[in-house]
């Protein structure tokens, strides 16, 4: 066996997996094409939310995650993967290159993270909080650290803040026409590749209770407790903002929920916050130091009677292909 060049199926395994992360809107904006050992990642620009995310700042983000979910699988099956970032600059749709080496030995904390990468899925009902018997797990900021971003941990007397910026960010969409459709388009029905289904929208009650939440339409998923969220806020920020960053970000944005899904907490990430200019704002406020935010993630626990369904993905063959490689998007 070539200890560089992994076999074909070993990638599509892990490609698979790398499409169960994370998505603004559940909108996949990424594109995988494998060849001769090299595989690269680029960004889907006719998946870009014009009116949430004009920079295409999320979309980035989104394709993070991905990678790091493309990570978690390959140690899992033996391989480590060497990444180059945004290879073609930061205005390039190249967001990485990855080869392989055949040498990594997964320890069993890797397999529950490549078991929280089937079972991880986005709750927008309230939480309960976090507590001694289920923590955040320990080595968070470790974790983060590693890929240049920062983590902070807002304490409860932050939530009036989020609360604000939330207010403010919904005011201000609220008689945005193209937002609303565009929002309308992605969530509260069944699109067969994508979106966000009503069974995984809070009902009109739950998404009340959580003051800090998006203003998603109505849907299904009625399973929580009576109780207003009592969640804990994380926040990732880094130090500068471009694409680099942004895809640092992702990654770790995914790192820290299957760190937190394994540790049996439900997550929900929060980037209706930090869209508008504004809002951004109210958010750097609340970091320690300087530093761009880049993503929130709501923490806690959920009774898990029936947990809410998992987004649709795309069908594997429409997100990676094989074979000569086409110039950056």
């Amino acid at each position: 066996m070539n200890s560089t060049i992994p076999d074909e199926n070993v990638v599509r395994i892990a490609v698979d997996l790398a499409c169960r992360a994370p998505s603004v809107h559940n909108s996949q904006p990424w594109q995988w094409r494998y060849d001769d050992g090299r595989l690269d990642l680029y960004t889907e620009p006719g998946r870009l939310l014009a009116s949430a995310d004009p920079s295409g700042r999320q979309l980035v983000v989104s394709c993070g995650a991905a990678l790091n979910h493309l990570q978690t699988a390959l140690t899992a099956l033996k391989w480590s993967a060497d990444i180059q970032r945004v290879p073609e600059g930061p205005h390039s749709g190249h967001l990485a290159t990855i080869r392989f080496r055949h040498d990594a030995r997964p320890q069993s904390h890797d397999f529950d993270l490549l078991a929280a990468i089937r079972h991880r899925h986005s709750d927008r009902r309230p939480f309960g909080p976090v507590s001694v018997k289920t923590p955040l797990p320990r080595g968070l900021n470790d974790v983060v650290r590693r890929l240049d971003v920062h983590l902070t941990v807002l304490g409860q007397d932050a939530r009036p803040t989020l609360a604000k910026a939330t207010e403010m960010t919904a005011a201000a969409r609220k008689y945005d026409s193209a937002y609303q459709t565009e929002l309308h388009w992605w969530a509260g029905h069944s699109l067969p590749q994508g979106g966000i289904p009503a069974d995984a929208l809070a009902t009109a009650d739950n998404r009340d209770r959580v003051d800090i939440g998006r203003r998603f339409p109505i849907g299904r998923d009625n399973n929580a407790t009576r109780e207003v969220d009592r969640s804990t806020v994380l926040v990732l920020s880094t130090d500068s903002d471009g694409r680099g960053e942004w895809l640092r970000a992702g990654e770790a944005l995914s790192a820290l929920l299957l760190e937190a899904t394994v540790g049996g907490l439900s997550t929900c990430p929060l980037t209706h916050m930090i869209e508008l200019r504004q809002g951004r704002e109210i958010i750097r406020e609340l970091l320690p130091d300087p530093g761009v935010p880049q993503a929130l993630i709501r923490v806690g626990v959920t009774e898990k009677k029936s947990p809410p369904r998992q987004t649709p993905r795309r069908p594997l063959d429409s997100v990676f292909s094989i074979g000569h490689r086409h110039g950056a998007r």
